[in-house]
Formats: structure tokens, C-alpha cells, sequence
């Protein structure tokens, strides 16, 4: 590998400018990228749908032999503050890192350098090869929007290897759960919080009671649950006449995740009505859990291109839900590859240079192990 092609190129990537919605310009510069390799490359609509600057890329190189056909996959957004990205490598640790004022971005852009890379080297050593595809999707983070608008019409590959883990290479997880997004309108009735709060009906009260008696966070090894926003109220004096919450559930089995959903419903509805309070509850499956069996061709294939790197396969599981999911459930079957990004969506992400090389290689020999 030319570690020096890759540490520059990573650090190309990660100085443009991608949070959801606006990885035009990174879009342009990948289709060009790929075009290089030898890719045809086409642009879904997904952009158009959400509201975006570009669509998914989607780009299918036809190979010179018969054998199972490959789809690599990384996000190309990133959270914020991902604007003006200023990597620092610092060599003395072998390490990549933010200067602090923002996220790295190596989540998901390590992935995207590590398919860019290992490509070429199936190119420049005239390696053959079945036919391989590779999406850069949009809008991964917030909701796997991108994943979810992808034209699968345009997809015909057999086993999908999705790079955006903060393992390093050798990880592999082929369990992930499945999400439910809960979104909760308490209406409760104003009155003067000064003279008449009696006449009142406290939205924030309903709220606080039910959250009390609320089963959350780990709920067992296999589900979560949490509240992560509420807003209401517009000034001191008034009893909260409304307030709104948005909550998830998660887990790894769904009989699991419909009895956790319930049971937050359920504590919602009750409480409301205890305090005279009007409840509006709209449930949303996010996206569906996948869970692939250890012994499975796709992992024998993972297990072959480690063993040739003189890597430990390591499998696992995990508690966040990634394009995996929707590649899965749209027919894909798929697994998540680490590729070493450390502390993702902080101001202290960082990767190791030994990882970022080494996910170029996984690339290349997952190819060669078709």
C-alpha cells in the first residue's frame, strides 16, 4: 500500500466541507475518483427526495471472472461541527486527529479512502475480479435517509461490506438492532401560573411523572431505551399548556423492542389520564435489525481476506443502527467492517495511521477472496 497516497488523501477528504444535505462537493470529487478506477458511476434521486445537494452514488466495475459480487459502502456526510476540519497528523503516535475545534470526519471518510484505495491496488496489480459495487451514500447520519432513498433498482451485488465501524480492521459485526423513534405530544391546559394554577392541567408534569415511572436506558443486554428531547412552554407564568418529546427504543430482538415500545406508550397514556391531559403518540420503525449467522458465506469470505492480512477476526454486535440495517432489509445481505475510527462524533476523534492503512488492505483482499 502507498501510505503516503492514502494519508493525503484522507486528509483531502476530510477538509471539504459534507454535513447531511450538503456533500455535493465531496459528491463530485468521488464521482471523479471512481470514474479514474474505471467505475461507471450514476447519481440516484435521493437528493431530490430529502431536500439535498446530491444523491447516493452508486458505481459498478464489471469484472473479468464468474464469482460472488461484492458492494463496499460508506456514508459521505458527517455530523456537525464538521465544517473546516483541520486534521493534524501526528506521527510520533501514529495518529490522525481534529485540532479540537471540530470532529475529525473519519467517520465515515476513512471507509470511503480505505474503498478508493484498496480498489486501486486491485487495479494496479491487474488483480481479477468479479463484478464490484460501491455506494457512497448521503444523509446516513440522523436517520439512514440516504440508505433508505437509495435506487436498489441499480443494485445487483450479493454481499455488502459496510465500512463505518470504530473497530479496527479485523471487526466484524453482523448483529445490529432495530430502532423504534417515539414522538409524544402531551397537551395538558394554560392558566395563570400566579393567580389560578389550580385551573391548569401542567403538560410537564405529565410528562415528568410518566418519564419517572418509565422503564429506560439498558433495559437488558439485547435493549434500550431513552428520551433524548423535550421542548414546551413560553413563559414562567403560564402552566405548560403542551410539550413535546421525541424518544427511541432499541433492540437486537424485535418481540423485545415491540414490549419496550409498548410499556413507554402504555406509561404515557396512563399518566395523561390520571391527570385529565391529552396524549398524542406517533410510533416510527426507523429501521430493522439484522442479524447474520456466524457461518454464513459472507463471513468465511471476511474470515479469508484477515487470515491473508494475518489478522484476528473479531465478531461482534452493536447497539447503533448504520446503512447495514437498510441494505439488509432491502435484500443486501451485509455486515459492518471496522475501520479504526476512534471517539466519532466528538471534538477528540481521531484514527490510528496503522488502521487507515490496514483498511485499504481489507479491501484489497476481501476482493481477492472471490
Amino acid at each position: 500500500m502507498d501510505n503516503k497516497r492514502i494519508i493525503d488523501e484522507f486528509l483531502e477528504l476530510v477538509k471539504i466541507d459534507s454535513h447531511s444535505k450538503k456533500e455535493g462537493k465531496i459528491a463530485n470529487i468521488l464521482t471523479k475518483k471512481l470514474e479514474e478506477i474505471g467505475f461507471e458511476v450514476f447519481v440516484d434521486d435521493a437528493g431530490e427526495k430529502l431536500g439535498g445537494e446530491t444523491g447516493n452514488i452508486i458505481a459498478t466495475l464489471k469484472g473479468d471472472k464468474e464469482g460472488k459480487k461484492l458492494l463496499f459502502s460508506s456514508h459521505m456526510d458527517t455530523v456537525v461541527p464538521g465544517e473546516g476540519v483541520n486534521p493534524i497528523v501526528d506521527y510520533e503516535n501514529g495518529i490522525i486527529k481534529s485540532d479540537g475545534t471540530t470532529i475529525l470526519g473519519s467517520d465515515d471518510k476513512a471507509g470511503i479512502v480505505a474503498i478508493l484505495n484498496g480498489l486501486r491496488m486491485i487495479k494496479e496489480n491487474n488483480i481479477s475480479h468479479s463484478d464490484i459495487q460501491v455506494v457512497f451514500s448521503i444523509c446516513e447520519e440522523g436517520g439512514l435517509n440516504g440508505a433508505k432513498n437509495l435506487d436498489y433498482s441499480k443494485i445487483n451485488a450479493d454481499y455488502g461490506f459496510v465500512l463505518d465501524s470504530g473497530g479496527s480492521p479485523g471487526e466484524v459485526v453482523v448483529k445490529a438492532p432495530a430502532q423504534d423513534a417515539i414522538k409524544v405530544t402531551i397537551k395538558g391546559k394554560p392558566a395563570h401560573a400566579g393567580l389560578q394554577p389550580e385551573n391548569g392541567i401542567s403538560a410537564v408534569m405529565v410528562a415528568s411523572k410518566a418519564i419517572s415511572n418509565m422503564n429506560l436506558l439498558r433495559i437488558d443486554e439485547e435493549t434500550t431505551a431513552n428520551i433524548g428531547i423535550i421542548n414546551g412552554g413560553s413563559a414562567t407564568n403560564i402552566v405548560m399548556p403542551e410539550i413535546e418529546i421525541k424518544a427511541e427504543a432499541r433492540s437486537l430482538c424485535e418481540k423485545k423492542l415491540e414490549n419496550q415500545t409498548k410499556h413507554m406508550i402504555e406509561v404515557f397514556e396512563n399518566t395523561a389520564k390520571e391527570f385529565g391531559a391529552e396524549v398524542i403518540i406517533d410510533v416510527n420503525r426507523a429501521y430493522s435489525p439484522f442479524n447474520i449467522d456466524e457461518d454464513d458465506e459472507i463471513i468465511n469470505i471476511a474470515k479469508k481476506a484477515f487470515n491473508s492480512m494475518g489478522v484476528e477476526t473479531k465478531i461482534t454486535s452493536t447497539g447503533g443502527g448504520s446503512d447495514t440495517n437498510i441494505l439488509n432489509k432491502n435484500g443486501i445481505k451485509s455486515v459492518i467492517l471496522g475501520v479504526g475510527m476512534k471517539k466519532a462524533h466528538t471534538l477528540d476523534e481521531y484514527i490510528s495511521i496503522k488502521d487507515l492503512v490496514d483498511s485499504c488492505t481489507m479491501v484489497y483482499e476481501l476482493i481477492k477472496s472471490v
